[in-house]
């Protein structure tokens, strides 16, 4: 039985120490924790870095350097629910940094990882009762990359 719950692992090829400390750097309530070595029995090069430990956002995360057999796909991301547009601007941006743009509020960071950036109001917008207002809201996220909460209110009250 596990007594601390769930830690994601992440898989790198060389670069978890640096993915680590990226991660560490862009979200509160982050440390960087353990960081495993490679011994002389391999499989990567002696005193090289094997794994990292690290807290992002309260959340437990292990950076592997397993190689290159496995690369990160949009088949499982991550969501970040923001309070407001600053809040939105700050992850798309640090986020988006050397990494690339996705449609309606995902993108991919430097390493590959997905994220989805988006204003935790549009869940209420795209799930409204009235079909109208839930369909103006959809088109325009749809039509988005980086979510922009004015527009989608517009949209939403239908302006």
């Amino acid at each position: 039985m596990t007594t601390d719950g769930f830690t994601t692992c992440l898989w790198f090829d060389g670069n978890a120490e640096e993915a680590a400390n990226h991660y560490v750097s862009i979200f509160k309530n982050s440390a960087i924790g353990t960081i495993g070595r490679y011994n002389e029995a391999g499989p990567g090069p002696a005193g090289s870095v094997l794994a990292v430990e690290f807290t992002a956002n309260g959340q437990k995360f292990v950076a592997l350097n397993g190689g290159p057999q496995f690369t990160f796909n949009e088949a499982v991301s991550f969501q970040i629910r923001c309070a407001d547009q600053a809040e939105v601007d700050y992850y798309w941006e640090k986020l988006t940094d050397g990494g690339e743009e996705g449609p309606c509020g995902w993108l991919k960071d430097r390493f590959g990882v997905s994220w989805q950036v988006f204003p935790e109001v549009l869940l209420e917008m795209v799930g409204d009762a009235d079909p109208e207002k839930a369909r103006r809201a959809t088109e325009a996220m749809l039509s988005m990359k980086k979510m922009d909460l004015a527009a989608l209110r517009r949209a939403y009250d239908g302006e």
